[in-house]
C-alpha cells in the first residue's frame, strides 16, 4: 500500500510540474517578440563545457544581479546602459543575454543586432528557468548561492526551485 501511494505521489508531482512548465512556456510565448535567437540553459552549459568563447550579460537590476547571477556573468544595467556599453562587447563572441524570464534581455539582444552583433541568443526563461533546471547561480562573492531575485512576487511564481528574494 504505501509503495501504491508513493508512486500516486510521483506522479502528481510529476504532472504538476508539466503543468508548471507548460505555463510558463505560454507566458514566454506572450512576452517574446522572437526577434533574438533563443537558447536553453543545458545547450548554455554544453557551450561553456566546450570552452567556447561567449559573453554571458545579465541585464537585470543592480538589486537582482547581487542577489544571484550566472558564473562570470557581466552586469548590464537594463534600465541605464548605454550604447557605448554595447559596442566595448566582443563582436566575434557569441553575446547570450539573460533576465528574469527573457523579456528584458531580448530587448538587450534587439539593440545588440541593431549594432551589428551577429551571435546574439536569449537564454529561454531566463535565470528563472536556469534555476528550475538545477542549475547553479553565484553571489557577489562569487560563492554558490539557492537564491534568486524574483523581481516582484507576481513574477515569483515562476520560479519553481531556489529560494525567492524580492
Amino acid at each position: 500500500m504505501e509503495k501504491k501511494a508513493i508512486a500516486g505521489l510521483t506522479l502528481l508531482l510529476l504532472a504538476f510540474s508539466v503543468n508548471a512548465q507548460s505555463a510558463y512556456d505560454k507566458k514566454l510565448k506572450s512576452l517574446y517578440r522572437n526577434t533574438v535567437k533563443t537558447i536553453k540553459p543545458n545547450e548554455v552549459t554544453a557551450l561553456i563545457a566546450k570552452g567556447e568563447k561567449l559573453v554571458l550579460l545579465d541585464t537585470r537590476a543592480p538589486e537582482e544581479y547581487k542577489v544571484s547571477h550566472l558564473k562570470d556573468a557581466r552586469f548590464l544595467n537594463y534600465e541605464s546602459y548605454s550604447t557605448e556599453e554595447l559596442l566595448r562587447l566582443p563582436k566575434n563572441e557569441k553575446i547570450i543575454v539573460y533576465c528574469s524570464v527573457g523579456y528584458r534581455s531580448e530587448r538587450v539582444g534587439e539593440k545588440l543586432q541593431k549594432l551589428g552583433f551577429k551571435n546574439v541568443y536569449n537564454i529561454y526563461g531566463g535565470i528563472f528557468e536556469w534555476k528550475n533546471e538545477g542549475l547553479p547561480t553565484f553571489n557577489t562573492n562569487n560563492q554558490e548561492t539557492d537564491s534568486v531575485h524574483t523581481y516582484n512576487k507576481t513574477w515569483s511564481k515562476w520560479l519553481q526551485r531556489g529560494v525567492k528574494v524580492y
